[in-house]
């Protein structure tokens, strides 16, 4: 059975250069995921959640801010050690599947192929036809990739991730172009592989059919966490230096200049909106 390990970042700030100029990816982002959570990442194009879901994979360092995985610190980590916590403990799928696998061979061989360097290193990899039965691949197992369609690629991509048995499962984008039938049988998958294996699993979507189905959400907006989803309603998350993103269909009825008043009533508080030079709110904001 795989450990499940927990997730946790603080501070965690990505600058990059474009066109000359420095361009900040994340801008502090705190995020704690449990072991053996299911998680979306939401956000619009551009907003930092694939960027996270690097990170979080060990693809490449943060300019500032710390990430663990479980008991490691990545920063920390030697290229080797981190090497071995990529091969280990950890399986990133990349956006589209094509990029996960090798073309000339079939599916059951790009699993074999994955596991070649994580039992190296010593992981307790899952068996090759355990690993397809626990995604549905077993029955395309023995074709090539050339005869499969877009959700068989998809699903051979998960038997890939999967086959070292990580403790976490970070995926791209799994469902995009696909068909609302694959996009179904892609979610039911990933969440038989946290049931069945206790795997953490964190999912970047911009799905909004998809982020029904999963039990938590996490929105990235400008580069900062932006609100919570917790089985169907959304919250705004205060963050670790006092910042609380106005989730978007609020911010919308407020105009700029809006100042938001937070007052004590009989539930606890109640956050009340005034406009300067106007006349104050007419009650909280729900």
């Amino acid at each position: 059975m795989t450990t499940a390990q927990a997730i946790t970042t603080l501070g965690l700030v990505h600058i990059y250069r474009s066109e000359g100029q420095d361009v900040a990816a994340l801008s502090g982002v705190d995020l704690s995921v449990g072991a053996g959570e299911v998680v979306g990442l939401l956000g619009p194009s551009g907003s930092g959640k694939s960027t996270l879901l690097a990170l979080l994979g060990g693809l490449f360092r943060p300019s500032a801010g710390k990430i663990f995985v479980g008991e490691h610190e990545l920063s920390a980590l030697t290229p080797s050690q981190l090497d071995a916590f990529q091969a280990r403990e950890t399986s990133l799928m990349l956006q589209g599947a094509q990029r996960n696998l090798i073309p000339y061979l079939t599916v059951r061989e790009n699993v074999e192929f994955a596991q070649v360097e994580a039992r190296r290193l010593g992981a307790d990899v899952i068996g090759v036809g355990r690993g397809l039965e626990l995604v549905g691949a077993t029955e395309f197992a023995d074709a090539k990739l050339g005869r499969l369609s877009q959700g068989q690629l998809q699903m051979a991509a998960l038997a890939v991730a999967m086959a070292p048995s990580p403790g976490v499962l970070l995926a791209d984008e799994p469902t995009s172009a696909l068909d609302r039938v694959a996009r179904e049988r892609i979610v039911d998958t990933l969440m038989r592989v946290n049931e069945d294996q206790g795997t953490t699993v964190v999912v970047v979507t911009h799905d909004p059919e998809v982020a029904d189905r999963l039990p938590r959400t996490v929105t990235i907006r400008d580069g900062r966490i932006g609100g919570e989803g917790r089985s169907g309603k959304e919250y705004a998350v205060v963050t670790a230096d006092g910042f609380i993103p106005i989730p978007v269909h609020i911010r919308d009825q407020l105009p700029p200049g809006t100042l938001l008043r937070i007052e004590p009533d009989e539930a606890g508080y109640r956050i009340v909106p005034e406009v300067i030079g106007q006349d104050p709110g007419s009650g909280p904001v729900d």
